[in-house]
């Protein structure tokens, strides 16, 4: 192509040259001249147009480079970013949790298997449970043997011991929370523990159980702003039942006092029966759920099963389950299909706390460790008594005192 344009360009100089000498008279030396000087003027024409275009399609080649470059500059910076981000990321514990899923779920099919099995010999040989297979479900309630009149006696002159019994963890024995239990001084030096004289629930029974359950909630809220105080905090568990939950005034009364001290509330914990926890209707809900606005935890005593929506409890603010041992340890499938060894880590998943209750002997101790559970009550571990000395000193709280003697 470019060949042709040059043959054109001389036969167009040619041409020129032809017609300076026939339209011009020019000499045959001038016509030639002149026919050289056209053709070289238009090839000089031709091949500026031909470096100019070459020099726009560079230009062009390079903005383009430059794009791509400023591309490539900014996806390796999303890039690095995403980089640093999975740099920074703390794996542990999502390993953690992702082994403890493996565990129970390689363990899942055994204990199916195992239930399956159970339950089919169950079927085959029913027989009544016996009364001490009764006392390890916890399902059995006694009647108080101190008459009401009495308790609401012990409670108008004072005869009160605030005593707790510490919840430990497994196997250090470090002291996690004290559950705090209100004693009668009965006459004679008789000292009452709260089965022995704690009312049944009806019109009577439950203006004592509001009074004994706002005593303690008080004497809770002064351990644990004392303990913060001296930069020590404690974790203080009380009794709540339904009696309070009921009364809305007597949960606005509890409201007003811990809005007072909402910096110590975290260190509060209501414990509930787990039937009564069930058994509560929307007015008892939400008057729970204003206690956990406070920023007060939930736990559920006197569980008899670990079949629970752990996720919608949390939900709820229960942060502590406490099951009994015996229970426990001899009939593990009456609590949940999951292996012994796996219950407490899937608990703790939700931020829920898995407490055995009603520790007896060292031999118990033994086969928690075992079954990796963390956190331990009861008798040979450390019994119901005095609490510290540092958190019986008065504080001076005259309101809280009043409170409390009413």
């Amino acid at each position: 192509m470019l060949g042709l344009v040059y043959l054109f360009m001389g036969l167009c100089g040619f041409a020129i040259g032809v017609a300076g000498y026939y339209l011009l008279a020019l000499t045959p030396a001038e016509a030639a001249m002149l026919a050289i000087l056209a053709t070289l003027a238009a090839v000089v024409v031709h091949e500026h147009r031909l470096r100019r275009r070459s020099e726009r399609r560079l230009e062009k080649g390079i903005e383009e480079l430059g794009r791509l470059l400023s591309t490539d500059a900014q996806a390796g910076q999303v890039l690095s970013q995403r980089v640093n981000a999975l740099t920074d990321l703390d794996l542990g514990p999502r390993l953690e949790v992702m082994e403890a899923d493996m565990s129970v779920l390689g363990t899942v099919v055994r204990q199916v298997a195992e239930a399956v099995s159970e339950l089919e010999t169950a079927q085959t040989t029913a027989a009544p449970r016996t009364s001490a297979e009764d006392r390890s479900d916890g399902t059995v309630r006694h009647l108080p043997s101190v008459p009401l009149p009495a308790v609401r006696s012990a409670l108008d002159d004072g005869r009160l011991l605030h005593h707790v019994q510490p919840i430990v963890t497994l196997p250090q024995r470090k002291v996690h929370a004290y559950e705090l239990a209100l004693r009668l001084m009965l006459g004679k030096g008789t000292i009452c523990d709260p089965p022995d004289y704690m009312p049944v629930r009806n019109s009577q029974g439950d203006v004592v159980l509001r009074r004994i359950e706002r005593i303690l909630a008080d004497e809770a809220i002064r351990i644990v702003r004392r303990a913060r105080l001296a930069d020590k905090p404690v974790r203080i568990l009380t009794r709540l039942s339904l009696a309070t939950l009921s009364d809305k005034v007597a949960v606005d009364q509890l409201v007003g006092v811990l809005a007072a001290n909402r910096a110590v509330n975290p260190d509060l914990c209501f414990m509930l029966d787990n039937t009564d926890f069930g058994d509560m209707d929307q007015l008892e809900t939400d008057m729970l759920h204003r206690l956990v606005q406070q920023g007060a935890s939930v736990g559920l005593s006197n569980c008899t099963s670990l079949r629970l929506d752990f996720a919608s409890l949390a939900q709820r603010g229960v942060r502590y389950i406490g099951v009994d041992a015996e229970g426990f340890l001899k009939y593990p499938t009456r609590y949940s299909d999951f292996h012994a060894s796996d219950i407490n880590d899937y608990v703790a998943r939700f931020g829920i706390n898995l407490v055995v209750t009603g520790i007896a002997d060292e031999q118990q101790v033994l086969s928690l460790l075992d079954d990796g559970i963390r956190l331990a009550q009861g008798d040979a571990i450390a019994p119901l008594g005095p609490m510290r000395h540092d958190l019986r000193e008065d504080d001076g709280d005259d309101e809280m005192r009043r409170t409390a003697a009413n």
